[in-house]
């Protein structure tokens, strides 16, 4: 009776990773056709931010955009608990006010590095006056961005539509700039290149699945084989 219990336990347990196994791979098949989307968005030309291309702005997603303006640095956003190379810092995330208009965006303009990914001091990367950004246009979620006030600094896990929203005098576009580099640009923060649109982790997630699986079969055909022995 316990072997076949124990027998019956290898069964559902297989069958349960292959089941994750496919799952993995739906996910694979649902990224490759968000990259290939994504993909034909950065091929087409750069959008200036600017007249009606403010109220489409939803829609520009992975699209490269073009903003000129001027930086609200009293109002930066720090991202805390990033790397770069294995190197521990923050992202400095800036409203830009944009010309001409009573609506910003939030412009990522880069890594810093910072021993505790938390603690930095940002007025020396101020860029004064008025500028021009260059970047790929990226959704901003409305999750929690879990605010942490730091040494009178507060800093941001992620970025949050609503939370920021309600923190700033003007109206925040539903995306952000991720600046692209620029060796007219000064060094920090460092700024980042667009993600690769590769496939991720799911498919050799889904292999494991998969190993799992087999191998959750080959314990059974062992006990079974074994039951039959005694």
């Amino acid at each position: 009776m316990a072997r076949r219990l124990l027998l019956a336990c290898f069964i559902l347990a297989a069958a349960a990773f292959a089941r994750l196994g496919f799952w993995q791979l739906g996910r694979l098949q649902e990224r490759r056709a968000a990259a290939e989307v994504a993909a034909a968005a950065r091929q087409k030309p750069a959008v200036v931010l600017q007249g009606d291309a403010l109220k489409q702005s939803a829609n520009l997603a992975q699209r490269r955009v073009i903003a000129r303006g001027r930086y609200d640095h009293a109002r930066e956003v720090v991202l805390r608990g990033q790397a770069m190379r294995g190197v521990p810092g923050v992202h400095i995330v800036t409203p830009l006010w944009l010309r001409e208009s009573d609506t910003a965006v939030l412009v990522n303009r880069g890594f810093v590095p910072t021993p505790d990914a938390v603690t930095v001091v940002s007025d020396s990367l101020e860029e004064p006056g008025g500028v021009q950004v260059e970047g790929l246009a990226l959704t901003v979620a409305a999750a929690e961005g879990q605010p942490l006030e730091h040494r009178g600094r507060t800093t941001w896990a992620r970025l949050d539509l609503d939370a920021l929203g309600s923190r700033l005098p003007y109206p925040l576009l539903p995306i952000y700039i991720q600046q692209s580099p620029d060796s007219s640009l000064p060094s920090f923060p460092r700024r980042l290149a667009a993600a690769p649109l590769g496939d991720g982790p799911h498919l050799n997630y889904a292999v494991q699945w998969f190993v799992f699986a087999g191998m959750t079969i080959v314990f059974a055909g062992i006990v079974l084989w074994r039951g039959r022995e005694g």
